[in-house]
């Protein structure tokens, strides 16, 4: 597993961001403990090393593919690339005086270090003893089943168990059971040969089998018809597959993860769901918390998403400590769906550089200020 090594020489910040990825579940690597993908040092430390020559060749023999440098104290935030992108260069404000998973700048710095291995974004308690579970289930190849509330985080959680499984190097194939009709859902999980229904014009080995080797989602898979149920249990059992207008079973290696928003048992008693099916998908349970009980994670979950919806032509804005408090004082009902939809707001209301409380707009029209109207003589 990649690990990201920080130098912590003349770098004032380099505990706090340590501690920041460890919410994270990164792995972090000592001079001497294991393969490198990313080094990270202060801008003072690149100049005693002899600057970028010295942090490159520093870089190259810890095995790291990338290096992030950082000038500490500027005035603002700011990322630059270099040497095609294989170096960054982060200039990061002074603290704030906040604690570090509320401190946005310091925030931002440890998600652009992170998302360079994949890591999930965390900060709270329980998410990370969330991630530290997962990472076990991903050890063996038993059927998981993760249950909770619409834009939780479930298949983001379903990607990290294929992640850390040793099929990650396989295909990660993810199919909505409730956004596909039913009478095309079979002939797409389970394939068919030529001419086997009107419109067939050639043979399609479907997603069961497209997963090979890798990790089959099976999103919102309490909205499959129950027709379809029983033969997805059969698949499950027999680890085979039978193409529609084909006689012959295929032999199928996939690990076999389902979500659902739905309280399953309550399902199962309403017979909408094969109770038998229920038990052989819920092999290992996990269950993802909705955003108002995680709320270390909304601070984390922002600049993760400022990061990812900011334009490339734009600086990245940083969150007012205020901006911070309005978020963390909602009780986001819709979780990280409706976080993403306020922080996409917010891009396009702040100005300068900063958002502040009156860019957050939740559930209502932006006030925007008006101004004088002038008509054209006609």
């Amino acid at each position: 597993m990649a690990a990201i090594q920080i130098i912590g020489t003349d770098f004032a910040a380099a505990a706090a961001l340590e501690g920041l990825l460890a919410r994270r579940r990164v792995r972090l690597s000592g001079p001497d403990g294991g393969p490198v993908s990313v080094l990270a040092c202060s801008a003072r430390h690149e100049a005693q090393a002899g600057g970028t020559v010295g942090v490159t060749q520093l870089a190259r023999a810890a095995g790291a593919r990338g290096v992030v440098v950082v000038e500490e104290g500027a005035a603002a935030l700011a990322v630059s690339s270099e040497l095609g992108g294989r170096l960054l260069r982060v200039t990061l404000p002074r603290p704030t005086g906040a604690l570090p998973h509320r401190d946005a700048a310091l925030l931002a710095l440890a998600d652009l270090l992170a998302s360079q291995v994949s890591a999930m974004v965390a900060a709270d308690a329980a998410t990370g003893a969330l991630i530290d579970l997962a990472a076990r289930v991903a050890r063996t190849d038993v059927t998981v089943f993760i249950n909770g509330p619409t834009g939780s985080g479930k298949e983001v959680l379903a990607r990290k168990v294929h992640e850390a499984s040793r099929r990650a190097a396989g295909p990660f194939i993810a199919i909505n059971c409730a956004a596909i009709p039913e009478n095309m859902l079979e002939a797409m999980l389970f394939g068919h040969e030529k001419g086997a229904f009107t419109g067939a014009s050639g043979a399609n080995k479907g997603i069961i089998r497209a997963a090979e080797g890798g990790t089959l989602l099976l999103d919102e898979v309490s909205e499959m018809p129950m027709g379809l149920q029983s033969k997805l249990l059969r698949v499950l059992q027999e680890r085979r597959v039978t193409p529609l207008g084909s006689q012959t079973e295929v032999p199928v290696d996939v690990r076999i993860v389902a979500t659902s928003n739905r309280h399953m048992p309550e399902e199962v008693r309403a017979r909408r769901f094969r109770e038998d099916l229920w038990y052989r998908l819920n092999v290992f349970p996990l269950t993802t918390k909705p955003l108002c009980e995680r709320p270390d994670d909304i601070p984390a979950l922002a600049v993760a998403l400022l990061r990812r919806h900011c334009p490339a032509e734009l600086a990245l804005p940083l969150l007012a400590p205020e901006a911070l408090e309005t978020l963390l004082a909602h009780d986001w009902p819709g979780n990280v769906r409706e976080l993403e939809n306020v922080i996409q707001r917010a891009l396009v209301l702040h100005e300068g550089g900063r958002i502040v409380p009156d860019d957050i707009v939740i559930d209502a029209v932006p006030q925007l200020p008006m101004r004088p109207l002038h008509l054209a003589a006609v």
